[in-house]
């Protein structure tokens, strides 16, 4: 019997949308796990679509296949094809099923929802056990209700083929990669420093010393990432990360993170981020729990401090882009639920 990964994304989307799912793919493909892989385009037209993944392709596709371990790429188009597909391994095979976790939805579009919550909590229930992004998370899905076996991934790996930055000179410069439009605090942010900002949805106008760069693919992205710094911000305040996406900080593994370390950037982190942590323990960049206070930080840094937190970057990045995160917690969830049997 064969080992699978099963996916589902928005195959023609030009963001950073599906590059995690399209990574964690490969990286399992070099431990031998086949792929099982469904789309969906559109806004409607997905919909529909989904309705017929859910009546005929799920079942179709899953009854071919043996497998012994599935890792299930968590969340997919919508619950009603997350459960299509976890019923019809169920019915059909045998396998032990691992969620890969990407997003916790309780925790982001349906904060405070506890009817959403509790379906969240059961559907996490089926699996035989889940690899999450950190303790925060893993504290908060035992407090609601998760029975089952979790590992942590501890940071997402990024295929990243671009050669790594040696001898950045320091001079305190900034980017910021993502959707701007999600990211009102920048036009309250005032600084000495330089920050360049890249991604969609840019603002008719930015405060002084911060630049729009353009929009670029995840493989072209890195290329143009010849900073100091990745900035890891949310919300509409410089002075802590609100709002529903702000709040999420304090749990999930920002995708963004593993751009800027896979191309041995070092970072800037809401210190009350879950990653702080991971940022703080691996000297990997600078925890603040202001955007206020970042120019007197960065004014204070020695080169040699910066050089440091590069060298752990780079190093860093040299496991991401083998997948070492992923291959481990696969190995380390596979070992826990065969002791379970």
């Amino acid at each position: 019997m064969k080992n699978y990964v099963i996916s589902m994304y928005n195959k023609g989307q030009n963001e950073a949308g599906p590059k995690a799912k399209v990574d964690a793919e490969d990286f399992l493909a070099q431990e031998n796990f086949d792929k099982v892989n469904f789309y969906f385009s559109g806004a409607r037209k997905a919909k529909l679509l989904s309705v017929k993944q859910r009546l005929w392709d799920i079942p179709q596709k899953l009854k071919q296949i043996n497998p012994e371990l599935v890792v299930f790429q968590y969340p997919t188009f919508d619950s009603s094809t997350d459960q299509a597909i976890i019923s019809n391994l169920k019915k059909h095979t045998k396998a032990k099923i691992v969620y890969l976790i990407h997003d916790i939805e309780s925790l982001r579009a349906y904060r405070g929802d506890v009817s959403y919550t509790k379906q969240e909590i059961d559907f996490l229930n089926q699996s035989d056990g889940l690899i999450v992004h950190n303790t925060k998370m893993a504290a908060w899905l035992s407090e609601n209700g998760v029975k089952k076996t979790m590992v942590q991934l501890e940071i997402f790996d990024y295929h990243n083929p671009v050669p790594l930055q040696k001898n950045r000179l320091y001079e305190g410069s900034i980017c910021y990669a993502g959707n701007l439009q999600k990211a009102d605090f920048l036009q309250k942010l005032t600084l000495k420093h330089p920050l360049a900002l890249y991604g969609p949805n840019q603002a008719a106008t930015y405060p002084e010393n911060i630049t729009y760069q353009g929009s670029f693919t995840p493989e072209e992205l890195p290329t143009k990432l010849v900073q100091n710094f990745g900035l890891i911000w949310d919300g509409t305040s410089i002075t802590e990360c609100d709002g529903s996406f702000g709040e999420y900080l304090k749990y999930n593994d920002p995708h963004k993170t593993s751009l800027y370390l896979s191309s041995g950037l070092p970072v800037i982190i809401w210190k009350k981020a879950a990653l702080a942590d991971f940022v703080s323990e691996n000297n990997v960049g600078l925890c603040v729990d202001s955007l206020a206070e970042l120019d007197g930080i960065l004014s204070t840094l020695t080169p040699q401090e910066y050089q440091e937190m590069c060298t752990n970057a780079q190093n860093i990045a040299q496991k991401m882009r083998t997948g070492t995160y992923l291959k481990t917690a696969v190995a380390k969830i596979s070992q826990l639920i065969e002791v379970e049997k």
